[in-house]
């Protein structure tokens, strides 16, 4: 299928990433530190229109090495195997660029959500560190039409910056928003944030040790 997708990432975005995970908090002083858990700091913005945050994450994951992480977040057939929120996940070549269609399974009576979005990985090189740096955010194309029962989710954006810890693991950065729409209320969208995504790493770690089996 052939798509329509525009846009990219310009080089000065993944240098931001590699310049987050350097600093391990957020420059600035609206950032407040929002949770402390399972070896992860999480910081979040507030936007005051929508009640919603943006959020930025500081941890480390042990015995799960870079290039290891990175190639597991960016295998989406895997992912199906150990992420239990995923209820479809496939990508598609469009103009050069990869668009993922993503549905999220949520709790009844809630509807699932879905994501269309591109994303690209790059490993850069920061004077001799070597930094994994993957980029999503989410697109628009008519080949992906909204479906019935589900919930688009048009304001997505993730960042993931991943470097050595000097051990056999992994120091994370992560940045993302989402605005999965709907009649959710802020508060709870706001603590599935802040609880979802340590609990997702720590499942990907483990997701690492069994793609080692894997392969």
């Amino acid at each position: 299928m052939e798509c329509g997708a525009a846009g990219g990432f310009s080089e000065e975005q993944f240098r931001e990433a590699c310049a987050e995970i350097q600093q391990r908090a957020p420059a600035g002083a609206n950032w407040e530190l929002l949770v402390e858990t399972l070896g992860f700091s999480i910081y979040g913005l507030l936007d005051q229109q929508t009640g919603l945050y943006e959020y930025k994450v500081f941890g480390v994951l042990d015995d799960c090495p870079p290039a290891l992480l990175a190639d597991v977040y960016m295998d989406l057939d895997y992912r199906k195997q150990w992420d239990q929120y995923v209820k479809e996940l496939y990508e598609k070549e469009c103009n050069g660029e990869t668009v993922v269609y993503w549905e999220v399974k949520y709790p009844f009576p809630m509807s699932n959500r879905d994501y269309i979005y591109i994303r690209q990985r790059q490993e850069l090189d920061v004077e001799g560190r070597k930094i994994h740096v993957v980029l999503a955010q989410s697109t628009s194309v008519p080949q992906f039409a909204e479906r019935p029962g589900v919930i688009r989710v048009n304001r997505y954006k993730q960042s993931l910056a991943i470097e050595s810890d000097g051990k056999k693991g992994s120091k994370v950065f992560m940045y993302y928003v989402d605005n999965p729409g709907g009649q959710i209320p802020s508060w709870l969208i706001n603590w599935v944030a802040k609880n979802g995504v340590p609990n997702f790493l720590k499942d990907m770690a483990k997701a690492c040790q069994n793609y080692l089996k894997k392969t």
